[in-house]
């Protein structure tokens, strides 16, 4: 379990009484488990973040070498999500960031997320 607090939401739903708790649960989405990133609770698509990196190596290095532009090769998907998340709402300050971060939705920061964290440092070619 991370150490952030996670938010508990219960929603109240009318449900059969022939559906069993657990398919109820499930069926109604009363229990919903979230740390408030829309993006970190999505299985991101590594192809599709594939595609879309395309501007982000333009600077940061796919081989995880650092040039000046920090690398984000091999970051864990939470971490990727969450600091693209501070850009996004101006909390994190780099206007090139904030530009692009808030050109992408919960999706395209899933798949972007999903890739980079797939890449492997100092991997002469990773594969895009």
């Amino acid at each position: 379990m991370q150490s952030e607090m996670m938010e508990v939401v219960l929603m109240r739903v009318s449900i059969p009484r022939h559906f069993t708790p657990v398919a109820a649960l499930a069926a109604a989405g009363m229990l919903v488990l979230s740390n408030g990133a829309g993006a970190q609770g999505l299985a991101g698509d590594a192809e599709y973040g594939a595609f879309l990196a395309g501007e982000c190596v333009t600077c940061h290095q796919e081989s995880g070498d650092f040039d000046g532009i920090p690398p984000i090769v091999g970051w864990p998907v939470e971490s990727f999500v969450h600091v693209m998340e501070l850009y996004k709402d101006g909390t994190r300050e780099n206007q090139v960031m904030r530009t692009i971060a808030a050109r992408y939705g919960d999706e395209e920061l899933a798949a972007l997320a999903a890739y980079f964290a797939a890449l492997r440092p100092g991997k002469a070619e990773n594969p895009r």
